[in-house]
Parts: structure tokens; C-alpha cells; sequence
């Protein structure tokens, strides 16, 4: 194993976590390459091994992902996040602070357009219906 030791009980083969997390084993590949989600260790193969902790944080850039966020914001936010685990340790951090309240702010606002795209959608498809209705009835 490449990390350290690593308690095996709670160690996952990219299989297992693809399975629990409903990403590809592709994209988790391109997450370590990233950089954004290393797995925490390696087999003696080579194969790559995930623990819970790095499946919670597969989890979340799987939230950050239809918002568009960058591969740069997710690794900056991520590590942001582990500052903040580690506050209770280091202190108030108030530029931490600040700075998950701006990602908790450009969430909502991405969140917003999504939504707005949504309603657009919606409205898109219920036109489109409506008119294959119309035509359905000036043919009866």
C-alpha cells in the first residue's frame, strides 16, 4: 500500500465504489488523475483502494458535478471541507468561513439557474405536447 497503513476492513476496490457511488470507473480514474479524489492506497497489483472517507468525498463532487463546478473548485472546496473537519484542531478560521459561505452562495445561485432551465424545459415540453394534441384533434 502506497499510504500508510490503512485499516482493511473499511478498504473498497474501484468495482465496489463505482457500485456505491453510481459513478463510472472511468470517471473515478479521472478524478485520482485530477487530482480531486487520490484513492488512499494500492494493492501490491496496483489496484486502486478507496475508504469510506474518500467515497464521502466522491459523493460530494458527485453533488457539485451538475452544477457545473470546475475540476480547480471541486479540489479547492474539498480541501476547504477538510480544513473545516479539522477546525475543532486548528481554531476559527474566518477566511474558511468566508469562504464556504461563497461556495454555499454560488451553489444556490447555479441552483437557481437549474431550476430556472427546468421551468424553461417544462414549459417547452408542455407546448410541444399541446401542439401534437392540436393537431391529433383537427384530424378527428
Amino acid at each position: 500500500m502506497s499510504s500508510g497503513p490503512l485499516e482493511t476492513s473499511s478498504l473498497h476496490q474501484i468495482g465496489e465504489v463505482a457500485e456505491a457511488t453510481g459513478l463510472s470507473i472511468r470517471t473515478i480514474r479521472h478524478y485520482d488523475e485530477m487530482g480531486i479524489v487520490p484513492p488512499s492506497g494500492h494493492t501490491s497489483g496496483g489496484f486502486r483502494l478507496y475508504t469510506d472517507s474518500d467515497i464521502e468525498r466522491l459523493e460530494f463532487v458527485k453533488q457539485m458535478k451538475p452544477l457545473n463546478f470546475t475540476l480547480d473548485e471541486m479540489g479547492e472546496l474539498l480541501h476547504a471541507l477538510e480544513r473545516a473537519r479539522d477546525s475543532h484542531q486548528i481554531g476559527r478560521d474566518d477566511r474558511l468561513i468566508e469562504q464556504l459561505l461563497a461556495y454555499a452562495e454560488d451553489a444556490e445561485g447555479r441552483c437557481a439557474a437549474l431550476a430556472r432551465q427546468l421551468r424553461n424545459g417544462e414549459a417547452l415540453a408542455k407546448e410541444l405536447r399541446e401542439r401534437a394534441n392540436a393537431i391529433v384533434q383537427r384530424e378527428h
